[in-house]
């Protein structure tokens, strides 16, 4: 693996991270001159922009005819938002979930999760799955608008505190970030994959594999970021709010749009089928435990996260070198880790329920 090849995903990376800083700091700027309110900004321009590196590299991958490296962003950066992201986020500080992510946004993400690996029962996802999607982006994203004039004013004191430019500047000046941003974007995107692939070559692995980890953990720094900062702010909702809306967004809006795309639709790799895609589903079922114990997340359950996202990573990366320790790795996971798990998870839930009937 040549040093040009490592500099070149490096920088593509980076390029990613400032074109969606400056894409997200002009449009919410505009968005604030036209009235609109932070709340609504935060829900709907800032998850646009923090997802726009997902958006660039899927898109480029699947113009590219790269498949497993679109589908494996996508499903790899939902993975690794709530596993690493939220893990971080409340390591840092206990997380606040509010009640509307628990009964309305976590099912979403849930339904949303079962129906991505639904549509790629027949192969892919084809231009009608992605038109399908990219409609529920667009209704998803007007639903928002209207349910955040139902919030309570702490919300949105918060999300003002957070969203609410500091300083104005010109409309021809926000305007501007946004093109830099949208071009810095597309330059990133076009480095970062031409690095993915160079990397899988170099390293004998697959796309689909470089796309789940490297990528997805690349192209969700803007996540990390704004979640880890609102963690550290005390800002705990939106800490929580920015990942749930970002999954739900890179199925409806990122994995639409590149289904649509895509000349020949995106092919669905049998190990995506059989093990990440169920793993994504699991994840986002996990949550609702996690999330309905008091609606607050705990550091323990923060360290729990972070815990399945390395054994997660660990298990795909000696996958896909056939390596000797895979299947006991394998039997003490299934066998041991898991089911713990799973008991520890339905004595949370369980308590839960009494507490609110209690």
């Amino acid at each position: 693996m040549s040093v040009m090849t490592v500099v070149l995903f490096v920088a593509g990376l980076g390029l990613l991270v400032l074109g969606a800083d400056l894409l997200v700091k002009g449009a919410s700027r505009l968005a604030a001159a036209l009235g609109i309110s932070p709340l609504v900004i935060g829900l709907t321009v800032v998850a646009y922009g923090t997802s726009a590196p997902e958006m660039a590299v899927s898109v480029k991958s699947a113009f590219l005819g790269q498949a497993d490296l679109a589908l494996g962003n996508v499903v790899g950066s939902n993975i690794f938002n709530v596993l690493f992201i939220l893990g971080a986020s409340a390591l840092i500080s206990p997380l606040v979930v509010s009640a509307q992510i628990v009964r309305l946004d976590v099912p979403i993400m849930i339904a949303l999760s079962v129906a991505t690996w639904a549509l790629c029962l027949d192969g892919g996802i084809g231009r009608l799955d992605g038109a399908l999607l990219f409609g529920g982006a667009i209704a998803y994203t007007v639903f928002q608008i209207v349910q955040s004039r139902r919030e309570s004013a702490a919300i949105q004191a918060e999300f003002a505190a957070e969203y609410e430019p500091r300083e104005k500047t010109s409309t021809a000046a926000n305007l501007g970030w946004v093109a830099v941003g949208l071009a810095l974007l597309v330059l990133g995107s076009r480095w970062l994959v031409d690095g993915a692939v160079a990397f899988a070559q170099a390293l004998g692995v697959s796309e689909l594999v470089i796309g789940l980890t490297i990528v997805a953990a690349g192209t969700s720094l803007p996540e990390v970021a704004t979640s880890i900062m609102a963690a550290l702010r005390g800002e705990r909702d939106i800490a929580v709010g920015n990942v749930v809306g970002s999954n739900i967004f890179n199925i409806l809006a990122v994995l639409g749009l590149t289904g649509l795309v895509a000349p020949q639709g995106l092919a669905a790799h049998s190990g995506l089928m059989a093990f990440d895609l169920p793993v994504m589903i699991a994840v986002a079922i996990a949550c609702v435990p996690i999330f309905a114990s008091g609606q607050v997340i705990a550091r323990w359950e923060g360290a729990l996260f972070l815990f399945y996202y390395v054994a997660y990573t660990a298990y795909v990366v000696m996958a896909a070198q056939h390596h000797d320790a895979l299947p006991m790795y394998g039997l003490v996971m299934g066998a041991f880790v898991l089911p713990l798990t799973a008991l520890t998870l339905a004595v949370v839930a369980w308590r839960a329920w009494r507490e609110r009937r209690g």
